[in-house]
């Protein structure tokens, strides 16, 4: 029996390698960049946990150091406002020997468009050599913060007042809608972020785009110098189309249009140089992934060379392997399918953990965090439980899990209720959770993420619920209208994602299998107009 269990531990041990190196195994080495360095990368004076939400800036120590860390591996920097922080951004952008793009942030107050370009036309005036170029306005005309006319007011003053280009920063559609501008600027300053498009196209597509964008605008402003504001792509968040965010194809967007770029002789920014955590709030998983290094200042892929999607791959298999171990010994099974179980429930912990703790960006996640991962792990343990010693309790409906919620929230609840059914209430509790989030990702889609990490245990328990026929109490409609609205917002899930969108094709299914064990329980219970009765 000790044989048999060593050898059924080795050989899922080795899956698990397996099934941890597959997606991590070394990609992109052959795409080059013809040099190591980048000419501008975006700025923004923000750590892990500060924000200009909150008005919280990085001192100018920790700015400095920044600064020192970019100018290893780009020229200069852009920023995007004058008034930003206690420091002064020429000043340390000098002693680290990077140039600046000025920037001025202009909105639709009047009075801080005002003291911005007092403060911008001040530090390039101040740093003549280092601030390069000065980019009046961000985005004024997509944001339709500004009128044209005003837009062009603000420009015209700021430049009469610096020796530098000035330039505007905008998306093509709104220098194709309003060229006049062109006339008040030197350069004219685009901004090709192929992710957030319409009509989101795969990595290889994207750079094709902007290839013909970049000849297009030439065309159009045939007497002015182009330059590229921003591009970029995202290492992780939703996928939008064939547009799949990763660390993979950030690293290959970013050294195939460097090598653009250079072809075309365009000068270029690309965003952006950390991670921003708080764009979270406003851009979902996305916004908060667009830097070439993470919020703690760690390179999230070599510029040259072979990239791996999770760098700390080896240590989740190890941590799989040997949880999964671990279930086998203490709960003493030996069964093809018990030790199955274990290995595939210490899998999706392992995954749900490392992807949740890299997605902790503010405290409203980390408080969900710590609710979610512990309740995907009791509800592993219960399974393994139920799966050595067998049910013992009659199952639990979902009126039974409400009325223990009821009685929890009153201060009534004793812990032997919760217990003896702990596998029927926590099936049904994240059930009715996916079928809610499920529906926001039906209605409010944009900046949503496929909630894999969430489910990754009930996923899996769904399938092993649905292949050894153990299906949950199906007693009243109550209990199985969970699973219906789950099953039907992943079909219009899936339509409004469409075929390209892999990441929500697998997710979709994955919602319908984990809808599935109480709609077969339906369909078993000969269908619902007995449910109906009996309710």
């Amino acid at each position: 029996m000790q044989s048999a269990r060593f050898y059924q531990i080795f050989w899922f041990s080795l899956v698990t390698v397996l099934v941890w190196y597959w997606p991590n195994r070394p990609q992109a080495g052959n795409v080059t960049m013809p040099d190591a360095r980048f000419e501008s990368v975006s700025y923004a004076p923000f750590t892990a946990w500060q924000s200009p939400l909150t008005k919280d800036f990085a001192n100018s120590s920790q700015v400095a150091h920044d600064l020192h860390l970019i100018a290893n591996s780009a020229d200069g920097v852009r920023t995007y406002a004058s008034i930003e922080g206690n420091f002064d951004i020429g000043t340390l952008a000098k002693q680290a020997h990077l140039k600046v793009w000025e920037g001025i942030w202009l909105d639709a107050n009047p009075r801080d468009n005002a003291r911005e370009m007092a403060a911008g036309i001040k530090e390039a005036n101040e740093h003549p050599k280092t601030v390069t170029r000065v980019v009046v306005g961000n985005e004024v005309l997509l944001r339709r913060d500004l009128s044209v006319t005003n837009l062009i007011k603000d420009i015209d003053s700021v430049r009469k007042e610096v020796k530098q280009p000035v330039a505007y920063a905008d998306v093509p559609k709104f220098w194709f809608e309003f060229p006049q501008v062109a006339k008040h600027v030197d350069i004219v300053m685009i901004h090709l972020l192929p992710y957030w498009q319409n009509h989101p196209v795969d990595v290889n597509a994207a750079i094709a785009r902007i290839a013909r964008t970049i000849e297009e605008v030439k065309r159009r402003f045939p007497e002015k110098k182009i330059s590229v504001g921003e591009t970029g792509w995202p290492s992780r968040g939703r996928w939008r189309g064939g547009a799949a965010p990763s660390r993979v194809n950030e690293i290959v967007f970013l050294r195939k249009f460097v090598s653009l770029a250079e072809r075309e002789h365009i000068d270029y920014n690309l965003i952006e140089a950390f991670d921003q955590n708080w764009k979270y709030h406003d851009e979902g998983v996305a916004g908060a992934n667009w830097g070439i290094w993470n919020a703690a200042r760690v390179p999230k892929f070599p510029l040259h060379g072979a990239v791996v999607e999770m760098p700390c791959w080896r240590l989740y298999a190890f941590a799989a392997l040997v949880l999964g171990s671990g279930f086998v010994l203490v709960f003493g099974v030996s069964r093809l399918a018990a030790v199955t179980l274990a290995f595939g429930l210490s899998n999706a912990l392992v995954y749900a953990t490392a992807t949740t703790l890299h997605t902790l960006y503010d405290f409203s996640l980390l408080v969900c965090a710590s609710v979610n991962l512990p309740a995907q792990a009791l509800f592993a343990y219960t399974a393994l439980r139920r799966a050595t010693i067998g049910r013992v309790y009659p199952p639990a409906s979902g009126i039974d899990t409400i009325k223990l919620m009821r009685s929890a929230l009153s201060g009534h609840m004793r812990l032997h209720q919760f217990r003896h059914e702990a596998f029927d209430h926590l099936w049904f509790l994240f059930v009715i959770t996916a079928s809610i989030l499920q529906m926001m990702l039906v209605f409010d889609p944009r900046y949503r993420d496929a909630p894999f990490a969430v489910f990754a245990v009930p996923i899996f328990l769904a399938i092993w619920r649905l292949w050894n026929g153990d299906l949950p109490c199906v007693d009243t409609w109550r209990d199985v209208v969970p699973s219906l609205i789950l099953a039907g917002g992943a079909l219009m899930s899936a339509i409004i994602s469409g075929a390209a969108n892999s990441e929500f094709l697998i997710w979709n299914t994955l919602a319908i299998i984990l809808a599935a064990p109480g709609l077969v329980g339906v369909w078993r219970r000969s269908g619902f107009r007995s449910i109906a009765g009996h309710s």
